[in-house]
């Protein structure tokens, strides 16, 4: 039994030794619990829903339901031309658009008193973002009765014994999509944004793999016996970075070759732009590795550490839950960080069906950020144990 015990005690003497992996033990729980905590919790403000309003009628009535959709404090409004609204619901930078049509001034008193033909209002909505239909088809139905009963007044003795007030308009819900080659609408496809995610994640994962392996050559002295031989830095370093990212890009085509074979995902973008988007990010993951290996000291420590930053960024880069439910401080500060670029930019190129443009800056801040993790790195990087 004392044997049992001293056992124990070793066990637990060497574990609590190791101050930075007991404290990241600690403190990777805390951080991802108080993230969604914070997300998902009743005290918790998510920004407004981004929505657009196209007015095609310009009545007095249909100023008045732009007006009050604008100062809604759930809705963040904004009012543009039936095609830029279109635009933007496509590229995912507004969660719906009504269009409210020609002749919704004239048309709605008597449709909600007097059974007259009813206008049509059109909704568009990212259908990645489906529940944003139900919040804008409610708040139309709320501001619109509000507007045509303040108009109109009370209603009309007709109205009442015809059984009462009745909806002033219909809607027609349409996905907003782009048209594939063969001019067929592009289906959403969940299984699209997953991929990129979890893709993200994991191919940010074997850029640790690397970092601790480029930590395990140094303990063991390899690095002091490569100096010896005629091979600049540049050299050693940039091989290491070259194969890392070669097999990163390698990876991350399997993983979306399985998900085009398997799970009907389909580049319905460009697709210049979505092979793009996969060498910037495998240089990325790349040059990372190499800044965990530069700011490291061993290999055990910096593992846990280096997973923790990954698993930040990872949450901040919509890969675990969408952009859009983070506060709106939130969803400004995510754009520091490059997995929301590379997130966003597959998504572009995958399901939103978006031509080669939409690649260009998300790939533009993804090599700013390798070009700063490369150069932090090689300053940093310590050739000896």
């Amino acid at each position: 039994m004392q044997a049992l015990l001293a056992l124990v005690r070793a066990e637990l003497k060497l574990h609590f030794s190791n101050r930075r992996a007991v404290l990241l033990s600690i403190v990777a729980p805390i951080l991802i619990a108080a993230f969604f905590g914070s997300l998902f919790g009743t005290g918790s403000k998510t920004a407004g829903i981004a929505v657009g309003v196209v007015d095609l009628d310009g009545s007095p009535l249909s100023q008045r339901v732009v007006a009050a959709l604008q100062a809604e404090a759930s809705l963040k409004t904004t009012v543009a031309s039936e095609s830029d609204a279109l635009a933007k619901v496509r590229a995912g930078k507004l969660r719906a658009v009504a269009v409210l049509p020609k002749g919704l001034g004239e048309q709605a008193a008597g449709a909600m008193f007097g059974g007259a033909s009813k206008p049509e209002i059109t909704l568009h909505y990212d259908p990645s973002q489906a529940s944003a239909l139900a919040i804008v088809r409610g708040m139309l139905a709320q501001t619109l009765m509000q507007e045509i009963g303040r108009t109109a007044g009370p209603p009309a003795a007709s109205a009442t014994k015809a059984g009462g007030l009745a909806m002033p308009y219909t809607t027609r819900a349409v996905e907003a999509v782009q048209s594939a080659a063969n001019a067929q609408p592009v289906a959403y496809n969940s299984y699209a944004h997953a991929f990129a995610g979890m893709g993200v994640q994991f191919i940010l994962m074997s850029g640790i793999d690397m970092a601790v392996g480029l930590l395990l050559m140094r303990r063991l002295g390899l690095w002091k016996r490569l100096r010896a031989a005629p091979l600049s830095r540049t050299q050693l370093l940039g091989s290491r970075v070259l194969a890392s990212a070669l097999i990163s890009l390698i990876v991350f085509v399997i993983i979306y070759a399985v998900a085009i074979a398997a799970f009907g995902v389909r580049v319905h973008g460009s697709a210049a732009g979505f092979g793009l988007v996969l060498v910037c990010f495998s240089l990325l993951t790349a040059s990372f590795g190499l800044l965990v290996a530069a700011l490291g000291r061993t290999p055990e420590a910096t593992r846990g550490l280096a997973i923790l930053a990954t698993l930040l960024m990872v949450m901040l880069g919509g890969a675990w839950v969408p952009a859009f439910l983070f506060p709106e401080w939130l969803q400004t500060a995510s754009l520091a960080v490059p997995t929301r670029w590379a997130v966003d930019a597959l998504d572009a190129m995958t399901w939103r069906g978006l031509g080669f443009g939409e690649a260009v800056l998300p790939s533009l801040v993804m090599l700013g950020f390798t070009a700063a993790f490369m150069a932090l790195a090689v300053w940093r990087f310590r050739w000896e144990e």
